[in-house]
């Protein structure tokens, strides 16, 4: 883990005003310095263990997942013969907690609630896949648990979806999140048959009443025309805001009054361009009122809200 310092011209501390009223803080928390950990896609704050939060890795990486605290130090059990991010003799690096019965063809979020971890193996860049799935681990003790495993995956498509690839690239999710049982997907929409081209334009899908080893239908609940390139979301610890972050923008939605509607309501809007956060991928909220926003590098970034 390298340490927090000073970006060049800029100081520690951005400070971005859209208004006299409203005004956001941005600084970098730290950078992880730790192989295993390396391309980063993933990342939530655990419910059940304190200052512990829960990364994975994108695509192509063994199933597994990785624990820091809020400084970025990696966490692992220290009877096991590995080190952390500082090299020591005789030992390998930690290799992460193995998930068993799951593997990682395209892990793109993470969320929690009291008892369990949720992982979405939802990525989907050429709309092609017919496996899009959620796996359901324990939420464990990083320090003391080596492994763990996926109790459930629950299998799911999107109802609209008739061809494969789809006529409109608008069904791959990399943000994730849940509430009351319930498992929201937000969806990154690409101009059709060109991978590195986005759409402005997001959807808001919800799983419930979930059965394992079924093919389950999301249900669309919600859209917004203006968000583009959505790469992860987060509910804030009490349930009253959403942050949903993007390559250009971070929006935090408040609660709807009831229903579903989480992106139709006002949101708080935060333009990333200027800080050159690069490929930004993940995030988690602190505390109710900061946000932690990563990239796929492993560097890690303090957001701190407008009052």
């Amino acid at each position: 883990m390298k340490k927090t310092y000073f970006l060049p011209g800029l100081m520690l501390a951005f400070f971005l005003s859209y208004s006299q009223a409203e005004q956001w803080q941005v600084e970098k928390l730290y950078e992880l310095d730790f192989d295993p950990i390396s391309e980063m896609s993933g990342m939530v704050q655990s419910k059940r263990f304190s200052d512990v939060y829960w990364l994975h890795n994108d695509s192509g990486d063994i199933a597994r997942l990785f624990a820091v605290n809020g400084q970025g130090e990696v966490l692992f059990p220290s009877f096991l013969p590995f080190h952390g991010q500082k090299s020591k003799r005789g030992k390998k690096p930690w290799p992460g907690h193995a998930i068993n019965l799951a593997v990682n063809y395209d892990w793109e979020d993470i969320a929690v609630d009291r008892d369990w971890i949720y992982i979405a193996d939802t990525g989907n860049n050429g709309n092609s896949r017919r496996d899009l799935g959620i796996y359901v681990v324990p939420d464990f003790n990083p320090a003391m648990i080596e492994r763990s495993r996926s109790i459930r995956y629950y299998a799911f498509r999107y109802p609209e979806q008739e061809h494969f690839p789809a006529k409109q690239w608008h069904y791959d999710s990399e943000a994730l999140f849940v509430l009351d049982n319930h498992i929201y997907l937000i969806t990154k929409h690409r101009v059709a048959g060109r991978l590195s081209r986005f759409e402005k334009g997001a959807n808001l899908y919800r799983l419930d009443n979930l059965v394992s080893g079924e093919m389950n239908e999301a249900v669309l609940v919600d859209s917004h025309p203006g968000l583009i390139a959505i790469t992860a979301a987060d509910l804030s610890p009490d349930a009253t805001q959403l942050a949903v972050l993007g390559y250009r923008q971070l929006s935090v939605f408040p609660a709807p009054e009831s229903g579903d509607k989480w992106l139709s309501g006002q949101s708080k809007s935060l333009d990333l361009v200027a800080f050159r956060m690069g490929q930004i991928e993940s995030i988690s909220w602190r505390d109710a009122s900061s946000l932690l926003v990563g990239n796929e590098d492993g560097v890690v970034y303090l957001v701190t809200l407008p009052d």
